[in-house]
Order: C-alpha cells, then sequence, then structure tokens
C-alpha cells in the first residue's frame, strides 16, 4: 500500500464529519436531505504524526484551523454525501502534505569570472559606441 492510502484511511479514524444541507444542486432533493459535509480533525490529538510535524501542521494552517484546534474542510459541490465525504478526504489530505513539504534550500552560487569579465567588455564596447554617436562641440 502507498502512504497516501496508509494515511487515508488513519486520518479517516480520526476526522468526524458533520453534515448539514447543501446550498448546491441537488433538485427536488436539495431541501430535504443533507449532503453538504464537513470534516473537522484535531492535529494536537491525532496519533499518525509526531510532535515535531504536528507543529510544522500547527504554523502553516494556522490560518485554517479554528479557535478550538481543529482543521476543518468542507464539500458541498456532489450531489451526494458520500461523494462530498470523499472530497472532504482528498481536500484535507491534499492540505497536510502540502504543509509538511520542506522546501529545498537555495544553494547560492559564484557567478564566474568569465561571465563577469564578458559582461563588463560588453558595456565597455557599448559605452565606445555610445560615445562615437555623440555630436563633438567645437566649445568644449
Amino acid at each position: 500500500m502507498s502512504n497516501l492510502h496508509i494515511m487515508l484511511v488513519q486520518i479517516k479514524k480520526e476526522i468526524k464529519f458533520k453534515t448539514a444541507r447543501s446550498s448546491g444542486k441537488g433538485g427536488q432533493n436539495v431541501n430535504k436531505v443533507e449532503t453538504m459535509v464537513e470534516g473537522y480533525w484535531h492535529i494536537k490529538n491525532s496519533n499518525i504524526f509526531n510532535d515535531d510535524e504536528k507543529e510544522i501542521l500547527l504554523q502553516k494552517l494556522f490560518s485554517k484551523i479554528n479557535n478550538d484546534g481543529f482543521l476543518m474542510v468542507k464539500s458541498q459541490t456532489e450531489r451526494t454525501q458520500l461523494a462530498n465525504k470523499d472530497v472532504v478526504l482528498q481536500k484535507m489530505i491534499a492540505i497536510i502534505t502540502k504543509a509538511l513539504i520542506v522546501p529545498i534550500k537555495r544553494k547560492p552560487t559564484k557567478i564566474p569570472k568569465g561571465v563577469i569579465k564578458k559582461r563588463l567588455d560588453d558595456k565597455k564596447k557599448m559605452s565606445e559606441i555610445k560615445i562615437s554617436r555623440k555630436k563633438f562641440n567645437q566649445n568644449d
């Protein structure tokens, strides 16, 4: 099994789902079927990640976490509750995996001496061309 599938199964156990009436499409069922799904996942109480990963998630997802410490994701795009539940899971996994990616630090490189010399030579040539275009004033 892939890591994504394992994470999906584990997170699915820890997410609390809540349903409500969706404002989206659904035809005649829109006023009586609760198809909107909200998923709540408490980062600090999770058994999936270690303390360092939890800290990274809390820092990077600060704006998406409510006052109670839950990461909340909702979906009302699909017509069925089950489909919206799957969308919530996929969104949650995408947010978490994106937050856990550590960016690679850039190694500053030196500019080769040949490149610097060529640039300065080109500047000199351009300067000489522009000087040669000037009209000479006899008063100077």
